[in-house]
């Protein structure tokens, strides 16, 4: 019962740009002075922590660069730091607090559930926000505040299944994915692409998002026999569904998304137990283009760690955004958000050309795990 107000205590925004306090007057949001604030949130606690994680240092980086070469039409950008606990709930209360405190825009969620809570009410409050998230159910919400700064599940689990299927000839399929917003949006893009060249799973495991113990729904996919196991679920519970898996005896190999895809996942499954797993991603590596080299770079420099796709990600959002207001002479609601559909960018994960929709890109490619590295599919 003590949980909102737990919340909006976690909830005071940490400022990374200037060491004003976000103001609460409404009034000063299109004005022509101080600092632009734009909030960050996602999960800086909690088991979705790591990606809150990466979200922040991507966006920071893009954030700092801009603030370097003077800001955006002399002003500076002021980031204050929300924490979601990946909790939608939670996301709903900071989406009114942000809505009183004067912030323009968001960067964030990379938690689907989360963004999906909160766009009514950035929406009302005609906040524009560049989401993370890539469940299919963000595109349903149908805010023309809502921009997604990659692809949605549909594009990843597409190229996935026409790999899988239609490149390897690998029919017999299991799948095991949870019931929040992630884990449903996979489930159901992956399952339409299966569906779709007359291949139906010979098992359709659904989990909660919470869950820890999975050698019930692994039994069960274990009896089957399969070729190969999809996972629609985040870094931390895919890496202990492969670990559990592997204790159980299966061999199969994994496929999966974005989640499978980094150094979390890795490390809580095992190097071992993940070698050979089919990951479909916009962003494969550090090494893709002189583009991700400069940024991984940039980002070892500043925070001594390697880069990955969800700072890449954030970063690419953050681009985005603070050119559409540079490009906006620094506008505000309506005008912020068709400036933002205007923005052509070419980001680390490709070209970006909004359509009606929030999606700016459509494309991702395969990568293996090999020794605990995702590379390119030979």
């Amino acid at each position: 019962m003590f949980r909102p107000l737990l919340a909006l205590v976690l909830a005071t925004p940490i400022l990374l740009t200037a060491c004003a306090a976000p103001g609460s007057d409404n009034e000063d949001k299109g004005s022509g002075e101080g600092p632009i604030k734009i909030a960050v949130v996602n999960a800086q606690s909690g088991q979705l922590s790591s990606l809150g994680a990466w979200e922040l240092k991507g966006v920071r980086l893009a954030a700092d660069e801009w603030n370097k070469a003077g800001g955006i039409n002399g002003r500076k950008i002021e980031l204050g730091v929300f924490d979601d606990q990946g909790d939608p709930t939670v996301g709903t209360n900071l989406a009114r607090k942000i809505a009183s405190e004067g912030y323009i825009a968001m960067l964030g969620t990379a938690e689907s559930a989360v963004t999906i809570a909160m766009a009514p009410i950035l929406r009302d409050s005609k906040i524009p926000n560049i989401t993370s998230g890539q469940s299919p159910g963000l595109v349903a919400v149908k805010s023309p505040f809502l921009f997604l700064n990659g692809p949605t599940s549909t594009t990843y689990d597409e190229t996935l299944a026409k790999y899988i299927v239609d490149t390897k000839g690998i029919r017999s399929i299991a799948m095991i994915t949870n019931n929040g917003g992630y884990g449903k949006g996979e489930h159901d893009a992956f399952l339409k692409a299966l569906q779709s060249r007359g291949v139906t799973p010979v098992d359709d495991q659904v989990v909660t998002g919470d869950q820890k113990d999975f050698s019930a729904a692994l039994t069960t996919i274990r009896q089957k026999n399969p070729q190969l196991i999809f996972i629609g679920a985040e870094e931390v519970q895919s890496g202990l569904i492969v670990k559990q898996a592997r204790d159980l005896g299966i061999t199969a190999p994994f496929a999966g998304a974005a989640p499978q895809g980094t150094p979390v996942f890795v490390d809580t499954a095992g190097a071992a137990n993940v070698e050979n797993t089919i990951v479909s991603s916009p962003y494969l590596s550090n090494d893709i283009s002189d583009a991700s080299k400069k940024f991984a770079a940039a980002y070892k420099a500043a925070f001594n760690e390697e880069a990955e796709l969800h700072g890449a990600k954030a970063y690419d959002g953050a681009q985005i955004m603070f050119t559409a207001l540079k490009n906006s002479g620094i506008a505000t609601g309506q005008e912020l958000a068709d400036a933002i559909r205007a923005t052509k960018h070419d980001g680390l994960l490709g070209d970006f050309a909004y359509d009606d929709t929030g999606v700016g890109i459509f494309v991702t490619t395969i990568g293996l795990i090999k020794g605990g590295k995702l590379a390119a599919a030979g």
